[in-house]
This record gives structure tokens, C-alpha cells and sequence, in this order.
């Protein structure tokens, strides 16, 4: 459904929001009257985001993409930083308190956030649905003890924060129980919604289905303060397909920053997704439309062993996140190891790529001298490191070709010198179609 709303004197093709999440994947909850609010009148709605890093990571991307989408219907996006609510930390879905953040740090890592935010928000255009980034902070950093028990805490009652079910799994649950701090934890971030209802005419919040509880108390706060009206709209947490934990490695979260997860790390991440996994990401977490998303999908079912789908759901998030470039480094540092390159390929490649290509591989150190005065092909390679148990053995694999050196293949005349170093320390040794290793010269 599409139609044209007018909106301060301007004009806009609005779209159906709510539908498209639906067919996405992406909604788990909408109060009542969500999506006629959204058909009315161009509208205005935020998303909180947790300060607490000058990254964000993919866990965050979910809710990020709602925004885009909110604002690709027509509606206007508000990035909320919780720089207040950073300060104190939300119970949803966690079992104890999290670090609190001093001012400097918060606005450091503010900036960040909204350079990241940029690959997916309008925040620069003169439209009427252009986003806004808010920090929660501004309003918050004046607001007396007195003035919030007196203007937000008694519209609330204690039995309806504790019939909440975060704060309920906090006290029943094992651990350390839950400080006052936490538990009007949904109190700010109420009134929140309420700051931004009466400043930017906000009316919806949206966010993971584990806010339902947090969102909903502002909406009745608006009710009871301001005997307005105002909605909340959840997507599901996403998980894998067997169970675990989306947006985690063995090293940890996957950042958005390439200062914390490599254009390469971030690529391959998408890239090594399950079949199951990749149907249902390339809907959340592209802009692809369904009819292309199906065609797609079909195509990957004939094929599966060409993992089309997740070739595709790589690109498009790489590029949207770290630009064409770096996909096709990534693209260069993947063929590297799967497929056909060559010695120009490997040469592109910056050191902290290589080394994240070539980190399982066997490694040796050879002394700087040793290039400088060039090793004989067979001295090196049997000798100075331990690629071959034998000359003999090097000898043989070298006559039938199978040998290279920086994906060059090479003969007994090869000698090894300081032309063959990589970025001025690496050489790459493959001993037949699949054994590499990488000399590090000291």
C-alpha cells in the first residue's frame, strides 16, 4: 500500500512500513493502532542505542534497519543515544549491572556512532523525515532526584514496573538481584519517549522484542501525562539456526568499525553463514526486495553448493558498511586461499589482511641476512624452514611443479631474495594445491 501524505507543506510517497517488516522477518509485536498511525500522517519514532562503545556491532544492525526502512516509507527516524541510560544500565536480558560511562566517554563514542549510523541514515538532506540523532543525556543531566519522583515517578506504580518481565527474571532468577538504579531503569527510558513525544512530535518506539516492557511503560506514561497517544513495535532477537548466538565469534562481538573487526573478518562472517541462516539474514539485513530475495532464494535451492545466497548477503552488507573497496579486497583476500589468484593479488593485500588470511597456516622465521644474500629454492625450502622433511623430497616437488612462491610457480633456479617480500616482511610458500606457508623474515 502506498499513498501521498503532506507534511509541513511538502509531499511524500509513503509506503507500508509494518508490511514490509512482516514479509522481512523483522516484526514480532506492534500495540494496536501501530499501523494506522503509520497510514495517517508521516510520523516520527526512535530506537535506543547503548553508548557504552565507539563501535557498534551486527547485534545492533537489526534495529538500525528498521529505521531505514521507517524512514525509506516516509517516516522520520530518531537515533536516540542513551548516554543517561548508559550511566545506569538496562536489567532487559541481562543477568548483572553493566560499566558506567563518564561524560568524555560518552560523547566520543556519540560521534562514532552517528559516522556509523550515516552508511544507513539521511541525516543531512532538507526533507521533513531527514534523521535525527538525540542523546538522552541533554535532558536528563539537569533533571533533579525531586523533579523526577515528582513529575515521572508517581504517574507510574511499583506494581506495574514489577510486573514487567525483565525486572521480574532479575528477581527471581539467580545472581545478584537487581539495584534500585536498574530498576528505574524503565522510568528514564519512559520518559524518554515522553521527552520526544512533547519535543519532536515522536509517537512510536521501536526495538527488540526484550524492550516490550521498557517501551510500553512510556507509552502509558504519554497516556497518563499527556493523555496522548503513542505505540511500540518490537522485531524478534535474532538467533542462529541451531540455537546460538547471533553476532558472536570466538573473538567476540562483530563490529562495524574495521578498528575492531576487519573489512576481510566482517566479510567472512556473512560469507560462512548456514544455509537456513542466510534465507532469513539477506531479508533483515539487506535492501534487496523480495521479488529479487526470492529469485535468489530459488536459485541457491538448485544450486546450493555455490552458496549464492550467502556470496550475495556478503556483498551487500560489506559494501553498505565498508564501501566497494574494501568488498573487493575481501573478495581478493578470499580467492587468496578458495580460489584462483595471482602474485598481484597477494601483493594488494595490506599485512593485517594477510595475516588474518594465513593465521591458520603453518608460519616460520628466517633471519633478514639469509634474503639479503639470496637462498638457493631448495636451501630454503627444506632447510632454512621445515616445508620439506628433505632436499630430496623439495627436489622432486619442485621438478613436477608443484612448488610456488607468492602464487608464482617456480623451478630450481629460484632463488630467494628481498624482491620476493611481501609488504617488506612476508613470503608465501604452497606445497601443491592446498598446503600454504608463511615465512616471516626478522
Amino acid at each position: 500500500m502506498e499513498q501521498c501524505s503532506n507534511f509541513a507543506g511538502q509531499f511524500f510517497r509513503m509506503s507500508n512500513f509494518v508490511e514490509e517488516l512482516r514479509w522481512r522477518g523483522m516484526l514480532h509485536d506492534a500495540m494496536p493502532g501501530t499501523e494506522e498511525q503509520l497510514a495517517k500522517e508521516m510520523t516520527s519514532a526512535y530506537v535506543g542505542i547503548d553508548p557504552t562503545a565507539d563501535s557498534l556491532h551486527i547485534g545492533h544492525l537489526v534495529s538500525i534497519m528498521m529505521l531505514r526502512h521507517f524512514q525509506n516509507a516516509g517516516h522520520r527516524p530518531l537515533a536516540l543515544i542513551g548516554g543517561a541510560t548508559g550511566m545506569i544500565g538496562d536489567p532487559s536480558g541481562k543477568s548483572k549491572e553493566r560499566n558506567l560511562l563518564n561524560e568524555e566517554s560518552l560523547r566520543h563514542n556519540q560521534e562514532s556512532i552517528k559516522q556509523q549510523l550515516s552508511l544507513f541514515l539521511d541525516f543531512d538532506s532538507d526533507t521533513a523525515n531527514a534523521a535525527k540523532l538525540v542523546n538522552n543525556y541533554d535532558w536528563m543531566k539537569d533533571f533533579s532526584f525531586l523533579d523526577f519522583i515528582r513529575d515521572v515517578g508517581k504517574h507510574i506504580t511499583v506494581n506495574y514496573m514489577m510486573a514487567k518481565d525483565s525486572v521480574k527474571k532479575r528477581l527471581t532468577g539467580e545472581g545478584e538481584g537487581m539495584s534500585f538504579t536498574e530498576f528505574t531503569y524503565q522510568l528514564v527510558q519512559g520518559f524518554d519517549f515522553l521527552h520526544l513525544y512533547r519535543e519532536y512530535d515522536c509517537k512510536l518506539q521501536m526495538g527488540g522484542s526484550d524492550q516490550w516492557g521498557n517501551i510500553t511503560t512510556g507509552t502509558e506514561l504519554i497516556r497518563r501525562k499527556e493523555s496522548g497517544s503513542a505505540y511500540a513495535l518490537t522485531c524478534p532477537l535474532i538467533t542462529k539456526a541451531d540455537g546460538g548466538k547471533f553476532g558472536k565469534t570466538e573473538e567476540g562481538n562483530v563490529w562495524l568499525s574495521p578498528k575492531y573487526t576487519s573489512p576481510y573478518k566482517f566479510y567472512q562472517f556473512w560469507l560462512t553463514t548456514s544455509d537456513a541462516d542466510a534465507e532469513r539474514y539477506i531479508k533483515i539485513f539487506t535492501m534487496l526486495d523480495k521479488a529479487e530475495i526470492d529469485g535468489l532464494i530459488a536459485e541457491h535451492q538448485v544450486e546450493p553448493h555455490e552458496r549464492k545466497l550467502q556470496h550475495r548477503l556478503a556483498d551487500e552488507i560489506t559494501t553498505m558498511v565498508h564501501g566497494a573497496a574494501a568488498l573487493e579486497n575481501a573478495h581478493r583476500a578470499s580467492t587468496i586461499l578458495f580460489g584462483r589468484s595471482t602474485e598481484e593479488d597477494l601483493r594488494s593485500l595490506d599485512e593485517e589482511t594477510l595475516l588474518e588470511v594465513f593465521s591458520g597456516v603453518p608460519q616460520f622465521e628466517v633471519a633478514q641476512a639469509l634474503i639479503e644474500t639470496k637462498s638457493e629454492i631448495i636451501n630454503f625450502l627444506a632447510q632454512e624452514t621445515e616445508i620439506f622433511k628433505s632436499k630430496g623430497e623439495a627436489r622432486k616437488m619442485v621438478q613436477a611443479n608443484g612448488v610456488s612462491i607468492n602464487k608464482a610457480k617456480v623451478g630450481l633456479d629460484k632463488e630467494i631474495g628481498s624482491e620476493d617480500l611481501i609488504a617488506g616482511k612476508f613470503i608465501l610458500a604452497q606445497k601443491g594445491k592446498k598446503n600454504y606457508y608463511l615465512i616471516r623474515v626478522v
